[in-house]
Parts: structure tokens; sequence; C-alpha cells
């Protein structure tokens, strides 16, 4: 397990443990009580090797990769993999990269508990003798061990150590060539989930300078990424430099300065820090299921607006770093270079020459499926943003046209003329959904109405492909409901 990982859960009291065990029991009834899981329905799909083909393949074990093994199997869908190349616990943020202490998100927010009561974090909180009117937000670590704790008491499947390599369309169902513990395999599927978080749909988003370049392979100790394993460790004492004014940015400076680190300067390109975050007003089911609703213009002028005026951080992480004497933000300085001298960078200014001991760029993921190796061979194919809208548009905000244009169901669309029917058997749950569906996609508030709507929508599929099956099925169906009563008539005696 990796570090972050060995500290969830610790302290855990032995009354804490009895109050769990407790909960367990009734989650076990709750479940039996709302028939899960239901019987497997799907018809067994052979595939072209001669195996039968996934019904679903989730790539991505994390909140929402979780969340939607739950959603299928709650739909009568057993016949699923999920995958994760992170090591159990590593899945996602909570244990590696994300640093911030408590979540963003009130700790009213529901979600992966799928509206069952005694799968909530609350039920989780409070089993464990903890008081829940005394807890201002959730702590991120106990989000994690609460995440692993679902993954267990639902018996959902995450295969870690794996990884995704290529997908292929393939007569009507999608080749995935994966590697893991098992070794290579090629496994056919029908449909396939990627819910692999804000990295997952493009990578990193790293600017170039003269002297440095991640993109270009350049590399030094002490110079990382936001998402970078970092050792904070070593910072005692030390001056960091950090690209950015999000919350990640914050995040980091405050996990240095608590760490030790003497100074923590970070550095932004605005005059000032945005005020108000529109994505809180998107917290409400209206705009969850009206949102993917509206036509194309309103979508693209919903969004443009809410990328234009950015998002400021929260004020708790603000709070958290402006406790540190040697906490400083530097307005209006964008960075014009960064210069590695031995063990340490030199970051230059319009206003300057500074020199730190480490620099972290907090400069978050780009959304860029044409960076995603494994979607080479369908890429072609895929439509985005860019072709529904006005070129001026597209050009004026590109990263949002790069974004994939999604049906109300989150499935990948193909382009206008292309035959490429494979492609509407994806299904992107994470960031890059946030124009179609709004930019609550991929994070918490969303991920019970996203999980169960694709859900559904791939049990949908299944039923009216293979309908004549089913057809035929109750046809064939011929349960007597009325032997046990002096009414029962043979069939072979009834005439036709």
């Amino acid at each position: 397990m990796g570090l972050m990982l060995d500290r969830v859960g610790s302290g855990r009291s032995p009354q804490g443990a009895a109050g769990l065990a407790d909960l367990e029991r009734e989650v076990t009834r709750d479940l039996d009580r709302l028939n899960y899981p239901p019987r497997a329905w799907p018809v067994p799909k052979p595939a072209p090797d001669g195996s039968t083909a996934l019904d679903a393949l989730v790539v991505g074990g994390g909140m929402y990769g979780q969340t939607m093994a739950f959603a299928l199997y709650r739909e009568g869908i057993r016949n699923l993999r999920v995958i994760d190349l992170a090591r159990e616990g590593e899945e996602g943020p909570w244990g590696t990269y994300a640093r911030m202490d408590i979540l963003r998100s009130p700790k009213r927010q529901c979600g992966p508990d799928l509206g069952v009561p005694s799968l909530t974090f609350r039920a989780w909180h409070e089993a464990q003798g903890r008081s829940w009117d005394e807890l201002y937000k959730i702590h991120r670590l106990d989000w994690l061990a609460y995440l692993l704790w679902l993954r267990r008491v639902l018996d959902l499947p995450v295969e870690n150590g794996t990884r995704l390599l290529a997908l292929e369309p393939a007569g009507g169902l999608l080749r995935a060539e994966i590697e893991g513990p098992r070794g290579r395999e090629s496994v056919f599927c029908r449909n396939v989930v990627l819910a692999t978080g804000r990295e997952g749909a493009g990578g990193r988003q790293v600017p170039a300078f003269p002297s440095f370049s991640m993109a270009r392979g350049d590399r030094h100790p002490r110079i990382h990424h936001s998402a970078d394993p970092i050792d904070f460790g070593p910072l005692q004492g030390r001056r960091v430099a950090i690209l950015g004014a999000n919350a990640s940015a914050l995040d980091n400076a405050g996990t240095a300065l608590e760490a030790g680190a003497a100074a923590a300067v970070m550095f932004c390109r605005r005059p000032a820090l945005p005020q108000v975050n529109k994505s809180r007003w998107m917290v409400f089911p209206g705009f969850q299921h009206g949102f993917p609703a509206m036509d194309d213009a309103a979508r693209w002028e919903f969004m443009s607006h809410v990328a234009s005026v950015q998002m400021p951080p929260p004020h708790e992480s603000v709070l958290r770093c402006t406790r540190h004497a040697g906490f400083d933000l530097r307005f209006a300085e964008p960075w014009t270079d960064v210069i590695a001298d031995g063990d340490e960078i030199d970051i230059v200014t319009a206003k300057g020459r500074h020199r730190f001991d480490a620099v972290i760029f907090a400069t978050g993921f780009n959304v860029d499926l044409a960076d995603v190796p494994y979607l080479t061979s369908l890429l072609p194919q895929i439509e985005t943003w860019g072709a529904r809208v006005a070129p001026q548009d597209a050009a004026r905000f590109p990263a949002l046209a790069r974004l994939p244009y999604l049906t109300a169901d989150f499935q990948l669309t193909a382009k206008a003329g292309a035959h490429a029917p494979e492609v509407e058997n994806l299904y992107l749950l994470s960031f890059g959904a946030s124009l179609s569906h709004g930019a609550l996609a991929g994070d918490l508030p969303a991920v019970r109405a996203t999980t169960t709507r694709a859900a559904q929508a791939i049990a949908r599929a299944l039923f009216v492909t293979d309908y004549q099956a089913y057809r035929q099925s109750m046809r064939r169906f011929s349960e007597a409901e009325l032997e046990p009563t002096p009414y029962f008539v043979p069939p072979e005696d009834i005439a036709p």
C-alpha cells in the first residue's frame, strides 16, 4: 500500500469496529430487501475468439468506477470486469496526489451509496461513534476509507495493477487489450465505460519554457507536477515556487508549509482570484437531469460562460495557507522561464528572477482524447464539440472545442458520415463529459445521477440489441400460474 493509504482508518477504536460490524449487518438486510443483486438476465454474446463477450468493461476503479459497477449490478448486469492500473487504495486522487485536508463538497453530499441509507458516508461515520453534527466537512482520508469499505461490503470486483493498452472495433464489439497480473489479454466487450478521472481523458497540462519543458522530456528531481508523488519531507526549511492559483496550488502550498518549508510562493497571471464558484449553483437535480437535454447552443453558451469566469479556490484552502508566515501569493506575474541551476531553480518573470529549491506546476489536466493512447484506432471516428459550434466560438475556447460530444447517456458519438457503431458502446464518465453534461461530471455531486443514467442506458441497449432472443424466450415461457387451483387446464387440452 502507498504512504497515504497506510494512514487510512488508523486509530479506529474497538467500539468503532463493533459499530461497523453492526452497520454491515444492516447493509446486508437492506440489500436483501432491495433484491440486490437481481438475477443476471443479459443474453450471452459470443466473441470472435470463442469466448463470451463482457457486457461491460469498466476502466477505472476509483469513486466513479466502483459506483458504476454497483449501478450495473443493481440492473442485473454482472458479466463485467473493473480494472485499474493503481494499487488498491491508490485508485483516483484521494490517497495519492489530492492534498486537501477536507473535501470541497458539503458533508451532506451523497452518491456512491446510490440511495441506500445504510451505505451513506453518514451511516459509516456515525457507526464508529463519531458525531455528525460536529463534523464540518469530510476528511479526505476518511473519504478514501469509506470508499474502500463500500467496495468490500458490496463485493465489487476491482482488478488492480491492470492497464488498458488498446481499444479497437471488432464486428460490433470492442476488443480491449489489457495487461495485469493475469498477463496480457484480449477481452471482447459489448460496452466499455471510461471512468478514468481528470487525468484519464487527456493528460497533465504543463506549460513549456525555453529552458525547461516536461513535454520535451526535461526532468529535475525538484520540479514536479502537482499530480506527482511528491515527498514533502526534504522540503523542510526550503523555498518552494508554485505555478497556479487554483485549489490544487493552494493544497500543495499548504502541504509544503505544514511539512516545514520556509516559504511557499504562488504565482498567477490574473490580477486577483476569481470570487464566485459557479459550480456550486449547479448542485441540484434539475440541472443534473435537465442540462443534457438542452440544445447544443444553450449548453455551449452556458459552459463557455463558466469557463470564462473561472473558479475560485475554496476559502478553507486559502485560510490553510495564510496561517503560515512563509506563504505568499503574487498576482499578475506569469513565468517566462524556468532554469535549473544545479540543485536550485530560477523562476524568471517580467518582474525579476527568483531562486527556489523546488517547483510545483499546479496547472491541472488537459482534456484531449488525442492524448489517450488506447483510443488511437477509434479517435478519427469520435465527434468533438468543435464540430458542433461556429468556428469562431471553437477558436475562442479551444479547450472546450476539444471535448468529446456525448449523448444524454454519456456515450461517445461518431462523426457525421462515419460508419463506426462501436463508438456508441463507449461511455465517458469523467471530466471530459463536462460540456455535454455540465461541470459536475466526474465530481462527487453528480456521481449517483451519472452512474445510474449510464447503467440504465447499458441495460436498455443490451435488451434492444437482443430483442429477438428475449421475444423467443417470452414465447417459450410456460409457467402455469393456475396449476395449484381447480381451474388448471393442461396447455395441450386448450383448443387453439
